[in-house]
């Protein structure tokens, strides 16, 4: 690795047989680098290892990882009680009947448990614009950090363009395929499933949004769209928001999604211009030629 990029550099000094090890100094270049991205990129070496902070920071990075996938969702603890109030937010289960069930049948999580269908058709108007449903998925800890802000945002946004919000709500050990038993049940035009995605080393908090335009049984991911990384670091909520709906808005017009659905290209750089880091000096993205 040159050292006139990273200037990395780990004093040794040994007295009485023993090493000591001091962390490596980082130049101003090599901390902007890193900025630019989560991932574990230039953190210098001790020996063959990484450095102290480097490893423990990943022992760290594991165990959230860990804690996320095995965390279970509580609406009033995690949401609190005036955002459920809000939203009348409800709990629904997939067939999958625990947290260890869940992640070793997939199959089970795709579909509504009997009492489930029940509940949502009771609970929730049918034919709705929108229909936002949330999923833990495989991390609870993306649905506790993200699905606040951005179910305020999507139901302003259906507002503001003249759309029916369909009642939101919560599946507990959900899988993507649930989207064709909403489909199913409420016969809405788009339903957006918010579900926490597998988590990583770089982040356990990212969310992904499902979306289809009139999903039923039997349709695959083939006629589904997907908007990932919803996280601090990645898409932030507000750009993430109106990426959602604009793709709403397209399967509305064209009455289809999937893989023949495009998101466009000029209003994804925008949306996602002012949240990417930059390196000092360096001149801000420009939208593409149209």
């Amino acid at each position: 690795m040159p050292k006139h990029l990273c200037n990395l550099w780990i004093k040794y000094s040994v007295t009485m047989n023993t090493i000591r090890i001091s962390e490596p100094v980082v130049s101003p270049v090599v901390a902007s680098i890193r900025a630019r991205t989560p991932a574990r990129i230039l953190v210098g070496r001790a020996g063959t290892a990484y450095p102290t902070a480097a490893q423990l920071e990943l022992r760290q990075d594991h165990a959230a990882a860990l804690d996320a996938v095995h965390a279970e969702l509580d609406l009033a603890r995690d949401f609190g009680v005036d955002l459920v109030a809000r939203y009348q937010l409800i709990e629904v289960r997939t067939r999958a009947a625990s947290k260890t069930e869940f992640l070793m049948r997939p199959d089970l999580g795709r579909r509504l448990c009997d009492e489930a269908r029940t509940e949502v058709i009771r609970h929730c108007a049918a034919g709705c614009d929108l229909q936002v449903v949330i999923g833990d998925g495989l991390s609870a800890a993306a649905v506790v950090v993200q699905v606040p802000s951005l179910l305020s945002l999507l139901r302003l946004g259906a507002r503001l363009r003249g759309w029916s919000f369909g009642t939101p709500f919560v599946v507990r050990y959900c899988r993507v395929g649930v989207l064709n038993d909403v489909g199913d049940l409420l016969q809405p035009s788009v339903v957006v499933l918010l579900i926490g995605e597998r988590p990583g080393l770089a982040t356990a908090e990212s969310l992904s949004a499902y979306m289809a335009y009139q999903p039923r049984t039997g349709h695959t991911d083939a006629e589904r769209n997907l908007i990932s990384n919803i996280h601090r670091r990645g898409v932030p909520s507000e750009a993430a928001a109106e990426r959602i709906l604009a793709l709403a808005e397209k399967m509305r017009q064209t009455q289809t999604s999937g893989v023949t659905v495009k998101e466009d290209l000029a209003a994804l750089t925008s949306a996602c211009a002012a949240a990417r880091p930059r390196l000092p000096g360096a001149a801000p993205p420009s939208a593409p030629p149209g």
